[in-house]
């Protein structure tokens, strides 16, 4: 079926446009959500006389998220979760939850516009593309740190990892670690010399 949208609706159409859709697409969900009206004659006058007034609007959104695209390229957003011994988390980050932080510092941004990809599973620092408009793209950075609980349970891991390789016994063929800088040089040593002569 023909439809006229009246929203931009991505990998779809932008508003105004005539498009063609599945009819259960257009009759389940397009029409009842005023998402697009039927393609009749009376309504694509309609939409003709409203063109003006949608390109206004189109201006304006993408105004307006260039805008915050500029407030958001300051934005940091840090999240404590709780981490095994490498540093994997319990669970995930979703879109969701960048989106809670973010709204918790005042920027309204649905979930849907953070293009997270996959969840994240493992501590570190990212930089998140978030879909502001079709033409413009902001770019928050997402820090996952570990809970004080972690955090401990990591530094004691790192430790006893550090004593286990520092009490590691030589290996058949291997000198003693203390031996091994001791003699730099490539002489042979004095006990070699004695047994050639």
């Amino acid at each position: 079926m023909e439809v006229i949208l009246l929203e931009t609706i991505d990998k779809l159409g932008s508003r105004g446009q005539l498009v063609k859709v599945a009819d259960g697409y257009g009759r389940n969900y397009l029409l009842p959500k005023k998402l697009a009206l039927a393609a009749t004659p009376q309504n694509k006058k309609w939409v003709e006389q409203q063109r003006v007034r949608f390109l206004k609007l189109e201006a304006k959104e993408k105004a307006d998220a260039a805008d915050l695209a500029t407030l958001l390229a300051g934005a940091s957003v840090t999240l404590i979760r709780k981490t095994g011994e490498k540093g994997n988390l319990f669970g995930s980050v979703t879109s969701g939850d960048v989106a809670e932080k973010l709204l918790g510092q005042g920027y309204h941004i649905d979930k849907r516009k953070i293009s997270l990809g996959s969840p994240i599973k493992v501590l570190g620092e990212y930089s998140i593309p978030v879909k502001l408009h079709r033409e413009v793209i902001a770019t928050v950075k997402v820090v996952v740190e570990p809970d004080e609980e972690s955090k401990a349970k990591i530094q004691a891991a790192a430790e006893a990892h550090a004593k286990a390789g520092a009490e590691a016994p030589a290996g058949p063929g291997e000198a003693p670690k203390a031996a091994e800088g001791a003699s730099d040089s490539s002489e042979p040593a004095p006990a070699t010399e004695a047994k050639s002569s």
